[in-house]
C-alpha cells in the first residue's frame, strides 16, 4: 500500500522530494489542502469507496493515509 500511495503522492510533489512513512503532507511534501483532496479523490477512485471528510482530517502524514487504506480495503 505504501508503494502505491507514494505513486499517487509522485504526481503532485517535486520529482526529487523523499517521500517516507514520516512526510507530513502539508509541511514536507508541500502539499496544498487542494492537493490533499485531489489526493483522497485518487484513491476513491482507484479502490472504488469513498473517504469521509472526518478521515481526510484526520490525515497528516504518509502513514495516516495507508493505514486508513489498508484498514479500508481490507474491510
Amino acid at each position: 500500500m505504501f508503494e502505491k500511495t507514494v505513486e499517487v503522492l509522485k504526481e503532485y510533489v517535486d520529482p526529487d522530494t523523499e517521500i517516507t512513512m514520516d512526510s507530513a503532507l502539508i509541511d514536507d511534501l508541500g502539499l496544498t489542502s487542494i492537493d490533499v483532496i485531489s489526493v483522497v479523490a485518487a484513491f476513491e477512485d482507484e479502490y472504488g469507496f469513498e473517504i469521509p471528510d472526518r478521515e481526510i482530517n484526520a490525515f497528516r502524514t504518509v502513514k495516516d493515509v495507508v493505514d486508513y487504506l489498508e484498514k479500508t480495503v481490507s474491510e
